[in-house]
């Protein structure tokens, strides 16, 4: 019997089955596979190691995705899906988009709507965790 043989890219494999894959990589796949491979590997360290919990890692990812350098909505909605399953609150999420207009508030634009799609189908998803309800601003 013929043992399976491990993908000769794991990053990339597992990436594209973990869903967390951008279809613009497919392009750099194809002209380059080992510099996608590295740069996967390079990318999913911080995110296996490090006393940071998931909750805070997804929202760093969710204000990195929402920046207005980048603007990538399939990441924003991804990284919020995984923040609220990580157990980060609405005000949290929101939080960390607003704290990102400092480059502009296009991330605003972007990432609102986005967060309230999202949690919408997380808690028809998930019942039992809803999200905590809109806050207002506290005065600080």
């Amino acid at each position: 019997m013929k043992k399976p043989t491990a993908p000769k890219r794991p990053m990339t494999a597992s990436h594209k089955a973990a869903g967390d894959w951008n279809p613009m990589w497919d392009t750099l796949e194809s002209a380059d596979p080992d510099f996608l491979e590295a740069y996967l590997q390079l990318r999913s360290v911080p995110i296996a190691k490090g006393p940071l919990p998931m909750k805070v890692k997804e929202l760093i990812l969710v204000a990195i995705n929402a920046a207005t350098t980048h603007l990538y909505a399939p990441g924003v909605r991804r990284h919020i899906r995984n923040a609220l399953q990580h157990g980060a609150t609405r005000a949290e999420v929101l939080e960390t988009i607003q704290l990102t207009t400092v480059l502009g508030i296009h991330a605003c634009n972007l990432a609102v709507p986005i967060l309230e799609e999202e949690i919408t189908a997380f808690e028809k998803a998930t019942p039992s965790r809803a999200v905590k309800p809109k806050a207002s601003r506290a005065k600080r």
